[in-house]
């Protein structure tokens, strides 16, 4: 145990914030007057500490074995101090995890289990949800393309990004594939003119948006569906697709079925969208330090995140070609660091929406479970961990004749010109539309 407090000492003294913690039998290790400070109830929890096991250390703070003082940005910068390797390239050298990775994710992602696993997450509480999002409760990256944008300002400008990418056009029939509470269904509708449908497994979403359909006008122009993508029969297939925040929840043994049922739902020549979280490192099968195992067990059971090279590998695979990749991995830091920073300032109202929700024991392991999973994942975005990848692929038709040059085989005029100058001509997107009214 000497050893152990020895190890610790030191590590909190090389840390770029202070940091004090106080033993299970009361005394105390670290700096005096810290911005961060951790009571251990426990041994285990304290060896985690020692070792760098952050994502363990972080799930005793969920269960209450270990009480955090401080704010969540100063525990942040002692967690990344307190690594002892890079979690994104942990050695696997046999392979063995991967194997069993691919065998669990074969086993884990059924139809009934990626509901459950869906609803366990966005299913939580709308009102918690409403505290932290912004307006349209965009829950995904955002698009800071000025740096003096607010969030919902942020949030727009990507929306905007994902239609213009997709070259959306009047009449159009659009899919959006994991529709959320249908903040792109219904721009894409309102400010693209398309004929929109969009799926969820969230039983929260599609009341919400089903709402926002009738109190619109747009009944007839745009549909939602409480339907799993691989349970989606259309008697013609859409011109345009989008998959938003979703295919984390597909589960590496499934991608390549995944995107040849995206294939299936695109018209030949049509563009596909998929933006969505990709690992940082290329051989590891989920984050290291424990941070995978709390990311599991807390927040989003069955999700699992795949490198990009993987993730073009299955798309090929499937009939689909990559035509455009971008990596907005930063603009994922801020937009997160924006959730967390409105989680922290609205903690007791976040409580009370849960704790009717869910019960008091329930309500706080809640609360804190998320408080840890904004931040810390804001920091992996940071370090690099993690990366957002909006690709954009498109059906080829065949036929070299079609699109805008010999060979094109789509709707795609491969030129980038057209993605990142919007109506007014400006290089960034400018809002003329109000924030929707919060439900």
């Amino acid at each position: 145990m000497k050893n152990l407090l020895h190890i610790l000492e030191g590590r909190l003294q090389a840390l770029p914030v202070r940091m004090a913690v106080q033993l299970p039998a009361g005394p105390w290790l670290g700096a005096r007057n810290a911005a961060v400070t951790l009571r251990f109830r426990d041994r285990m929890a304290l060896l985690a500490l020692a070792s760098g096991e952050i994502g363990s250390v972080g799930a005793a703070i969920v269960e209450g074995r270990v009480t955090l003082e401080g704010s969540m940005r100063e525990l942040m910068a002692a967690a990344a101090g307190l690594l002892t390797g890079n979690p994104a390239q942990e050695p696997d050298h046999l392979g063995w995890r991967r194997v069993l990775a691919r065998a669990r994710s074969m086993a884990v992602h059924t139809l009934q289990n990626d509901a459950r696993h869906v609803r366990f997450h966005y299913d939580l509480s709308d009102d918690f949800y409403t505290l932290w999002l912004d307006p349209r409760r965009v829950y995904s990256c955002a698009y800071f393309c000025d740096p003096g944008m607010t969030l919902a300002h942020a949030q727009e400008a990507k929306l905007d990004l994902i239609c213009r990418k997709l070259r959306l056009q009047p009449g159009e029939r659009f899919l959006d594939i994991g529709a959320g509470w249908g903040a792109l269904l219904l721009w894409a509708a309102e400010h693209y003119g398309v004929d929109a449908t969009g799926i969820t497994l969230s039983r929260n979403q599609h009341a919400h948006v089903q709402q926002l359909i009738a109190e619109r006008g747009l009944r007839g122009r745009v549909r939602i569906e409480l339907r799993d993508y691989r349970e989606l029969q259309v008697q013609e297939p859409f011109d345009k697709v989008a998959s938003v925040g979703m295919f984390e929840h597909v589960g590496r043994a499934k991608m390549n079925a995944y995107f040849a049922t995206v294939r299936n739902l695109l018209r030949p020549g049509g563009l596909l969208l998929n933006h969505g979280i990709t690992a940082g490192g290329v051989d590891n099968a989920q984050l290291g330090a424990g941070m995978g195992d709390f990311i599991e067990r807390y927040i989003f059971p069955g999700g699992e995140l795949l490198h990009a090279s993987a993730v073009l590998h299955d798309m090929a695979q499937a009939g689909l070609e990559m035509v455009d990749t971008e990596n907005l991995r930063p603009h994922y830091a801020r937009t997160l660091w924006a959730w967390s920073d409105a989680l922290e300032a609205a903690q007791e109202p976040a409580r009370q929406v849960l704790l009717a929700q869910a019960g008091p024991e329930r309500a706080d392991k809640a609360l804190r479970a998320y408080r840890l999973y904004l931040a810390g994942s804001a920091l992996g975005f940071e370090h690099g961990w993690m990366a957002l990848h909006q690709i954009l692929a498109v059906r080829p038709d065949g036929d070299m004749g079609s699109g805008t040059m010999t060979g094109a085989q789509s709707v795609y005029p491969f030129t980038r010109d057209y993605m990142y100058t919007t109506k007014d001509r400006t290089p960034c997107f400018t809002s003329s539309s109000p924030d929707p009214r919060p439900t």
